[in-house]
């Protein structure tokens, strides 16, 4: 089958959970700039951190599918599996947020980013074993240096939050979940370029 659905449903979530994600944040009691940080300051950030996370899987998502023709079965599961791990954001920010970047919500979290990367990685990978061994998608991501350098960085995380004592583990955690967000937020060219390759082909 074609992708047209498929892009469309995903686009269609990813909205929703961006939309869950704002209508989390709670209003100020005040009617000043201290009422505001009160009250979602640090919702403000964390909503921030994983709104910007959001941005970067659908920007990413966008441009692989430009390399897809057509799915199979395994890739609607694939996606699927993604989606579901992306659901969880709202929930699991808002768990970070009402803790006050407490170590077991920071964990869970960082779970959540490498459930979503994970299944990202999968979802790619069953794309380029569904197109065969010229695979265009396959030439873009090469090695996918940046997809393990993500993976390593959220165990970091986790793995900091866990064994380093206090809220110092948090921190170095938190950390490694931002340089993510630096790593991923300006755009890959790699899939531009083999897009603009296929069209002179054609």
């Amino acid at each position: 089958m074609r992708t047209g659905r498929v892009e469309a449903f995903s686009d269609g979530v990813l909205a929703i959970i961006i939309t869950i994600m704002v209508l989390e944040l709670r209003v100020p009691e005040g009617h000043d700039l201290s009422a505001l940080l009160d009250m979602t300051g640090t919702g403000l950030l964390t909503y921030l951190l994983s709104f910007v996370y959001i941005g970067i899987y659908w920007n990413s998502h966008h441009h692989m599918f430009h390399l897809v023709r057509r799915i199979s079965g395994g890739v609607l599961w694939a996606n699927l599996a993604l989606l579901f791990c992306l659901s969880l954001f709202p929930f699991t920010t808002a768990w970070v947020d009402e803790s006050g970047f407490a170590q077991t919500p920071v964990v869970v979290y960082g779970v959540n980013l490498f459930g979503a990367a994970l299944a990202y990685v999968v979802l790619q990978n069953v794309i380029i074993r569904g197109q065969g061994p010229d695979s265009p998608l396959r030439r873009a991501v090469g090695r996918d240096r940046k997809g393990k350098t993500s993976l390593v960085l959220d165990v970091a995380g986790i793995l900091s939050a866990l064994l380093v004592g206090g809220q110092a583990g948090v921190w170095i955690a938190l950390a490694c979940y931002v340089a993510v967000v630096i790593m991923w937020v300006v755009p890959d060219p790699r899939i531009d370029r083999i897009v603009h390759e296929t069209a002179g082909l054609t």
